[in-house]
This record gives C-alpha cells, structure tokens and sequence, in this order.
C-alpha cells in the first residue's frame, strides 16, 4: 500500500514539476544535501550525501550548497519522493548539476544512484577521493592523531554502521582509516572511545590499550 501511495505521488509530483519552476525558489539551505524550496517542499540531492553537520566537513558542504543554490531557481530532473516526503532530484542552476559539483569538489559521498547521470556522478566522486579534495582531504582524513599518544582508532562499517575502536596490536589497526566526515575520530583511551559509543573490536583479542 505503501509503495503505491509512493508511486502516485511521484506521478503528481512530475506533472506538477512539469508545469512551472517559478516555485522552484531556494529559500533555504538545511545541510549540505538537503535545501528548502518557497512552496514549503524539501529537496535533497540525489546521490550526493554530503556529512552531518556535526561531523568534520558538514558546515563547509552546507556552506558552498548555499553558494550554488540559495535565493535562486532550480530545476529539477528526473524527481521522486522518498520515505521521508522530500524530493530526492537531480537539481540544476542554469547549466550546474548541483550534485555534480559537490561530489567533484569533495563535499559529498556517492551513494551509487544518480539514473540518467550515474557515470558522470561517479567520475566526479572518483576524481575528488584521487586528487583528495574537501572531506577527502587531511581536513577530515585523520592520519595522525589530534594529541600524541592519542593512538585509538574508532571506526564506523558503512554497511551496518557498526562502531568499533583498534589499537595498536588489534589486527585491523594499521588498515584502519579514520574519516572524520562519517564521524569516526582518535581517542586517547579506551573509556573515551566507548563513552562515544564505540566498542572494542573482536580483532584486539581482548587486549587492553
């Protein structure tokens, strides 16, 4: 019942898109993916998920998404509605795909979405991790840690969302990166990893940091 309900929205929705973009007027940017339109509507990016504002790297997505779109018209392609009541879009100002331009400067991670445009919004995710741009860069990619001996590595698995911490002499130490836009950080013992929410890996082998 759901999914049609979903169905017959996105159908209105096209028709209605279809009709005028003068209601398309940004009025307001949420995050760094996500912006209000004057009729009231939410709009997020398709395929570009940019980091929480909270995380490293959120202010500054938010900030250039507010460059590329506030105050101005957008257009939106290829629109559907999500769980959330948003529209989820390809969004355009003049010839700009908006979330190509994100995902190529760094301020966004490809979801492996994006219909008719897919290829092109890889290839910009792809160039911004190789030529380490915005979160990719040493703004958020944490090699060392903030303070010495601050060697715990708190992880987050992007299919579970699983957090867990290693530390020298856990297996998985010395392959563990830690990216800060998705919320993962150093912590200087182990009480403070946990207090984050992070839990030893099984890989430590019950050894004490």
């Amino acid at each position: 019942m759901a999914t049609l309900f979903l169905a017959i929205s996105n159908i209105h929705l096209s028709e209605e898109l279809e009709k005028t973009t003068a209601q398309n007027k940004v009025i307001k940017v949420l995050d760094g993916d996500t912006f209000l339109l004057n009729s009231a509507q939410r709009v997020r990016l398709l395929a570009a998920s940019a980091p929480e504002m909270e995380n490293c790297g959120g202010e500054e997505a938010k900030k250039r998404l507010e460059e590329l779109v506030l105050n101005k018209n957008v257009n939106l392609s290829e629109p559907f509605i999500d769980q959330y009541s948003r529209v989820v879009a390809l969004v355009y100002v003049d010839e700009v795909m908006v979330n190509e331009a994100l995902l190529r400067e760094g301020w966004a991670r490809y979801d492996g979405s994006g219909k008719s445009q897919k290829e092109a919004l890889k290839q910009a995710y792809e160039e911004a991790c190789s030529k380490k741009r915005g979160i990719f860069s040493s703004l958020c990619r944490a090699e060392q840690p903030n303070k010495p001996n601050c060697l715990i590595k708190g992880n987050i698995d992007k299919a579970t969302g699983t957090k867990t911490y290693h530390f020298p002499g856990c297996r998985e130490f010395n392959i563990t990166v830690v990216e800060k836009d998705l919320g993962e950080d150093w912590f200087c013992s182990e009480k403070e990893a946990e207090a984050a929410g992070f839990v030893k890996s099984q890989n430590c082998f019950g050894k004490k940091f």
